[in-house]
């Protein structure tokens, strides 16, 4: 037999069985591939199964509903003491507004000075941020015997009232830098320091007890489907 034609033969079996071996390793890669995703969701789902079903996770659930649900009730009793929104009041209603709830700001104003109803525009966004505190205005040309009682000499006056007594309170604007372009958040901040209003949560402007559970819901739904689905 030729010896180069043996050669030929030789070198011919082993490339190809160098191919054959790189074809087998190659459909193993491809077949680890498949798996690995589906192994991993799968152990995923798994997860997050026993996690859905963890008796302290339920009870954190409970609790936090529980919660939000207290507040909701709590908030609902303020909006019927007048909380929520910024009112105009008259003479006659007043001692019953400041001392019927704990934190009360009252505004006294002109109808004709520009600066009352910048303070109006103002009131009105923080009243519906800061329930637990109360907003009211009340025309000082109709209340000359509180507006006497208090001192009251210049407008716009923001009166803050704590368990019905006067704490503190703004004349002008000279404590938010004598100048009109003052932001809701610049006054929002100077009532917080001074403690008629308290700082909110990022959750509690987000998040009610329906928005909570139907978030929580939406996590199991989404879980059974995909494990039904195996």
């Amino acid at each position: 037999m030729n010896p180069d034609s043996v050669k030929s033969t030789l070198s011919n079996l082993a490339f190809g069985n160098v191919m054959a071996a790189a074809a087998r390793d190659y459909q193993k890669e491809l077949v680890a591939q498949d798996k690995a995703p589906a192994s991993s969701s799968f152990n995923q789902e798994v997860d997050l199964d026993d996690l859905m079903d963890d008796p302290e996770l339920e009870k954190l659930h409970a609790d936090r509903i529980a919660a939000l649900k207290k507040e909701a009730e709590k908030r609902e009793a303020l909006k019927k003491q007048g909380h929520g929104e910024y009112r105009e009041i008259n003479e006659g209603d007043f001692l019953g507004e400041v001392t019927g709830s704990e934190n009360v700001i009252c505004h006294f104003y002109h109808h004709e000075f520009y600066r009352c109803k910048i303070v109006d525009k103002h009131f009105k966004s923080l009243s519906l941020k800061h329930v637990d505190t109360k907003f009211i205005k009340l025309d000082a040309e109709n209340a000359p015997f509180f507006i006497t009682k208090l001192g009251i000499k210049t407008l716009p006056c923001v009166v803050l009232f704590r368990k019905g007594i006067a704490v503190d309170r703004l004349v002008g604007f000279q404590d938010l830098g004598g100048k009109d372009d003052f932001t809701t958040k610049t006054l929002e901040n100077l009532l917080l320091k001074k403690g008629i209003i308290s700082e909110k949560k990022e959750d509690e402007d987000e998040e009610d007890d329906g928005c909570y559970e139907n978030k929580y819901r939406t996590v199991r739904s989404s879980v059974n489907h995909d494990s039904d689905s195996e």
